[in-house]
């Protein structure tokens, strides 16, 4: 594609997305701002992200750490979270388009 570019000497963008600690890594006014986006009703959007309040977690090796308060990143293993971020990825590449 990138030769095919430069022989019609168009300009062509490219971006690359590490997606290997996604999940962890989206803040969470991110995944409201995205719903809102995409045009999500305010309602689910409130019950989507009540989801995320108080969210806690664990360190667990030899013996379990105290439960920690976890403020960015979607759930791990939660059915909701592939959508979650299909939906993140598509309204940030609808604005850089």
């Amino acid at each position: 594609m990138q030769e095919k570019y430069g022989c019609k000497r168009k300009k062509l963008y490219f971006a690359f997305v590490d997606l290997e600690k996604a999940f962890d890594t989206v803040p969470r006014e991110v995944t409201r701002w995205a719903l809102g986006k995409a045009g999500v009703d305010e309602w689910l959007v409130k019950r989507v992200m009540a989801m995320y309040e108080g969210a806690q977690t664990a360190v667990r090796t030899t013996g379990d750490s105290k439960a920690f308060n976890v403020k960015v990143g979607l759930h791990q293993g939660s059915v909701s979270s592939p959508l979650l971020f299909v939906i993140v990825m598509e309204m940030i590449s609808r604005e850089l388009r």
